[in-house]
């Protein structure tokens, strides 16, 4: 058994002779009577404390100890103690991460996560508990994909509390736990008259844009701080190296998502518009921080502005300019009453003109990795599940290799 068990109520003194009694103590009677000690594998002592007539159970608690340590699976009671807030507080603080994700990630925890596992000792946490709160949020009518976000935060927050020590393994891990359900609706890409009657309804100072979501496939952020120098006109390729966000509501220059640079074939009508596009609006310099707020100034030719010769702001580009030509190519209707706005569009964002360039590539005969490379997806797995639906079928295919072959063998020549 590790450790050994003191019986604080009586102790042993050794008189003259040498003979040993067994005596009170000066606590007799009060207080708890047994305490369980054992030095833990950082070489502290530790122990717990028991009631009189609990012995066996002090016996029973050193042995489970002994046996957590000989399979690795031993916490330090004390830091199994450590209640979920505290431990991810402290995780957030030590992760490497954008400023932007990272706050996302404790408003998100804030706000859905410790109101119902906030107070729990990381030691205590059964699948139950999971369980009941991702019961919770899909209660409070937390949207799918966002659930999914806030469950994947928690869940890697435990796994590193494993990972620490704080407890033995992570009830997000087990057979019983199921992520939140998000219902997967297959993209459903725009027609090629429907890109270019949104492009035509654009403003004329955008509407270049339009050329490189549909027929380059970049984001929006991407496509805001596209600038001069990514242009290769002599190669035909757009190198893509930054795009434009926001980091704590500030404007930042900052990789591409995913930190994955690529480049993108420039087909000529693209190419065109490009030109067209910087003979009536010159790309202008802008000098924004790198990465955060506080970052080093980079200075870019932005080859979009706004009219005012400063940065275009995404939000700003999507209610003044892309719902009112969603709502003119009858995409979305146009409101009611102006004072309450275009209606939200989030299907119907400028990323419908990736799903446009992704389908025409593979309707075109192009590769699943080849597209996956030029839409900057970390692997080609997600194009797959996303695009898989779109790619031409092979049944007929099929039907001809079969039929091929029984032609030869019921009809030999």
């Amino acid at each position: 058994m590790a450790g050994h068990i003191q019986d604080r109520w009586y102790k042993t003194e050794t008189d003259a002779n040498g003979k040993t009694t067994r005596v009170k103590t000066d606590r007799h009677g009060t207080g708890l009577r047994y305490r369980a000690r054992y030095i833990g594998p950082d070489g502290t002592e530790k122990s717990k404390s028991f009631r009189d007539g609990q012995k066996r159970l002090a016996e029973k608690w050193l042995s489970n100890i002994e046996a957590d340590m000989s399979r690795g699976e031993y916490v330090d009671p004390r830091a199994s103690r450590t209640t979920f807030q505290q431990y991810a507080e402290k995780w957030l603080k030590a992760l490497e991460a954008d400023p932007n994700t990272l706050e996302s990630m404790r408003s998100q925890l804030k706000l859905h996560a410790y109101p119902y596992l906030g107070t729990r000792p990381l030691g205590s946490f059964k699948p139950g508990h999971i369980r009941e709160w991702t019961a919770a949020l899909k209660e409070a009518g937390i949207p799918g994909p966002y659930a999914q976000v806030i469950y994947a935060n928690v869940r890697a927050a435990l796994s590193a509390a494993v990972d620490d020590g704080h407890l033995t393994r992570n009830p997000c891990s087990a057979r019983s736990v199921k992520p939140p359900a998000v219902e997967r609706k297959r993209v459903m890409p725009w027609s090629a008259e429907r890109v270019f009657a949104v492009q035509h309804a654009m403003p004329e100072r955008y509407q270049a844009m339009v050329d490189l979501g549909a027929g380059c496939g970049l984001r929006q952020g991407e496509i805001l701080g596209i600038a001069l120098d990514a242009i290769d006109f002599d190669t035909d390729t757009v190198h893509i190296v930054q795009q434009l966000k926001l980091s704590n509501s500030k404007p930042v220059f900052a990789p591409p998502k995913g930190g994955k640079l690529r480049d993108v074939p420039l087909p000529g009508p693209v190419a065109d518009a490009l030109r067209a596009h910087m003979k009536r609006f010159p790309p202008v310099e802008i000098t924004l921080p790198w990465k955060v707020g506080g970052g080093p100034s980079v200075t870019k030719q932005l080859i979009f502005t706004a009219q005012g010769g400063n940065h275009v702001w995404r939000p700003s580009l999507n209610e003044e300019a892309w719902k009112p030509a969603l709502a003119a190519a009858g995409v979305i209707p146009e409101p009611e009453d102006k004072r309450d706005g275009y209606q939200a569009a989030r299907e119907h964002g400028m990323h419908a003109l990736r799903h446009f360039y992704a389908s025409a590539l593979l309707d075109g005969g192009e590769n699943i990795k080849a597209v996956s490379e030029y839409l900057g997806h970390g692997d080609a797995g997600l194009t797959l599940r996303i695009y898989a639906h779109l790619m031409p079928s092979s049944q007929e295919r099929t039907r001809a290799a079969i039929a091929s072959v029984y032609d030869k063998a019921q009809n030999p020549r």
